[in-house]
């Protein structure tokens, strides 16, 4: 575990190498969670590994106010999560082109991220991404208003007391970060990303999402204006793509990297 200190925010680092040393150095593969709950252990576990084995080297953080990263009282609309990105990094002495693996919002932030540094993304892998379209933000922040009702409820309280300390932590961070930050307040004052924007976008793109998923609409919206995106719908699948299809979404993630990685791993 690394602690790396980017922007003046302190970030949890995980860095994986691979197990074999291509003949030609591959960029970097950064993955990015998505909200609430979530930290960088939904990669580790998932994707992350396998990946690390293909032959890249690994990056995965968590996001400000998210698992183990500093929470600060601010700083929460998709500017400041690429901004954190930016400054992430920088500090690690990473200035080429990355591949960039986001999952839910964190294909937000993918996506915010190559529109504002296009040279810096070799391609992206968009996992149940959403993207800032209008409403987007109206209907992320009632999610979350939902999640913090859930929250606040005696009963589950109650519930949570029986449970294991791991998970009651998950619980109590959430709740910390929705009710004591400007995250939900942030989250409602994005901008959509203009489709102008999208249709500049030349980087390769691997789009995943779930046949019954809340947001696969946002799947065909990408399909239609990103120029390079190769889009996926898994049947049978919602939202938790990442978790409830992990043996296809790893096959299919590690047959984009065999294009992208440079061929020569023994």
């Amino acid at each position: 575990m690394a602690e790396i200190v980017a922007g003046g925010v302190r970030f949890h680092v995980q860095r994986l190498t691979p197990r074999h040393t291509p003949r030609q150095p591959a960029h970097p593969v950064v993955f990015i969670h998505g909200l609430g709950m979530d930290n960088l252990s939904s990669f580790y576990y998932t994707l992350a590994n396998p990946v690390a084995d293909a032959g890249a080297e690994v990056i995965l953080y968590d996001l400000r106010g998210h698992g183990l990263s500093e929470r600060p009282r601010t700083g929460y609309q998709v500017q400041d999560a690429v901004a954190d990105l930016t400054a992430l990094l920088d500090a690690l002495a990473i200035d080429g082109p990355v591949h960039v693996v986001g999952n839910s919002y964190g294909g937000i932030v993918a996506l915010g991220f190559a529109v504002t540094h296009p040279h810096r993304v070799a391609s992206m892998v968009l996992i149940e991404a959403h993207f800032s379209v209008a409403g987007w933000a109206e209907q992320i922040a009632a999610e979350q208003a939902t999640i913090d009702a859930a929250l606040t409820g005696d009963a589950l309280r109650g519930w949570l007391a029986q449970l294991g300390r791991k998970v009651t932590r998950l619980m109590e961070m959430a709740d910390d970060l929705l009710n004591h930050t400007t995250f939900l307040a942030d989250l409602t004052a994005v901008q959509p990303i203009p489709m102008s924007r999208l249709r500049t976008l030349t980087c390769p793109v691997r789009a995943i999402y779930g046949e019954h998923s809340d947001v696969v609409d946002y799947a065909r919206e990408l399909d239609r204006y990103l120029p390079h995106c190769v889009l996926t719908v898994l049947g049978g699948c919602g939202h938790s793509v990442l978790m409830d299809a992990t043996p296809a979404l790893r096959e299919i993630v590690l047959d984009w990297f065999a294009t992208q990685i440079p061929s020569g791993v023994r």
